[in-house]
């Protein structure tokens, strides 16, 4: 399954205000990057992650509601991805994802 057409201009309506934001089509989802520097994932479903490895940001993200990226591999063992899930309230927001968004581009930085 891949994003259609609408799915990728949600995404980057949402993240406007990023500079020098662009995309990558991979893997039936898409990269969405600032500079260069990737730090979110719109997974084939739809769904909209941040990249996010700092200890604090990540619990900031638990605390409005965020989950954090698993999968089970084909072994059966989990692993988990260093993206979280954006907050709902974000979705509905462009201010507060483009505040989260420049929160994970200045930790990846």
């Amino acid at each position: 399954m891949s994003l259609a057409a609408a799915d990728i201009a949600f995404a980057t309506d949402l993240f406007s205000d990023i500079p020098n934001l662009t995309t990558r089509k991979m893997f039936g989802g898409l990269g969405i990057y600032a500079d260069g520097v990737i730090f979110a994932l719109m997974r084939s479903d739809g769904q909209l992650l941040l990249k996010a490895q700092d200890a604090a940001f990540t619990a900031k993200l638990g605390t409005a509601g965020s989950t954090q990226w698993t999968y089970t591999r084909k072994n059966g063992a989990a692993s988990s991805m260093p993206y979280w899930t954006l907050p709902d309230a974000a979705l509905d927001d462009p201010a507060s994802a483009t505040t989260l968004a420049r929160e994970a581009l200045a930790l990846l930085g």
